[in-house]
């Protein structure tokens, strides 16, 4: 009889337990569940350190006319901050040779530099006109700028199969948007199939869908193709990309203003 009032007095706490921890799961914020859904990319994801990529961009206009330029862009990774970027454009001969480098942060405002060698300067790009377009395409220069976690707020929208869709409001009041949909894939290492972009009145200004995925190293996620729709214009921008090499070692120092004006010459 005492073991089964002994036994019976566990099931109530093995139960009332369960309850308390359904109950903490269940009381989760929308806020909380966007922010774990972010963490859990960025997590997914470390430990790449250095890339390079040569992709082809392809200028749309309204009208439907195209123009193609060829790119190289060189990646480093860094955890204390955030990651650091050169793209240089290889062709066509208007813009060979231009080049720009970024130095994302996770708090404040990003570092960006665009080298011009038709002058051969180095001009820096003000934060005021980071949401401006990056050499006349459809993606801004705040969108070079690697994933932080803390350069957004965040709010879990809904789920819709293997989509996690939060909502992103940039921390810096620069940004030339108010917030981003972006659709996380649970079941691909939380990498990103899509961002909304909604502009300063809150109006949907640009989609952007990543395709082609492909999976490096057994771990790392890469899409192909961007491509970026800007819905306020009728025009659009899409990035090729030929295969990543994750072998490159780079360091710091192929990241500097010296670098930059090498890379472009």
């Amino acid at each position: 009889m005492n073991f089964l009032k002994h036994n019976h007095k566990k099931k109530l706490v093995l139960f009332g337990l369960a309850f308390s921890i359904v109950g903490v799961l269940s009381a989760q914020t929308p806020e909380e569940r966007g922010l774990e859904i972010a963490k859990a990319a960025e997590q997914a994801d470390l430990g790449f350190n250095s890339s390079t990529v040569e992709l082809k961009m392809t200028l749309k206009n309204k009208n439907g006319q195209t123009s193609e330029r060829s790119l190289t862009t060189k990646t480093l990774e860094l955890t204390e901050d955030g990651d650091k970027s050169l793209i240089v454009f290889n062709s066509p001969k208007d813009v060979k040779g231009t080049s720009t480098l970024t130095f994302t942060h996770k708090v404040g405002s990003d570092d960006q530099w665009l080298f011009l060698p038709s002058i051969k300067r180095v001009k820096r790009i003000s934060s005021n006109n980071k949401s401006g377009p990056f050499v006349g395409s459809e993606f801004a220069y705040e969108d070079l700028s690697s994933q932080e976690v803390e350069k957004y707020t965040y709010k879990f929208v809904k789920e819709n199969g293997a989509l996690l869709i939060v909502e992103q409001d940039p921390v810096d009041p620069k940004s030339g948007y108010t917030r981003r949909l972006v659709s996380y894939n649970k079941d691909k290492g939380y990498r990103i199939e899509k961002v909304e972009f909604y502009d300063r009145k809150n109006a949907l200004l640009k989609t952007l869908t990543y395709s082609g995925y492909k999976l490096y190293k057994g771990k790392f996620w890469r899409a192909s193709v961007f491509n970026m729709v800007n819905h306020q214009s009728n025009k659009e921008t899409r990035l090729d990309f030929n295969d990543y090499n994750f072998d490159v070692n780079l360091t710091e120092d192929d990241f500097s203003q010296v670098a930059l004006k090498r890379a472009g010459k």
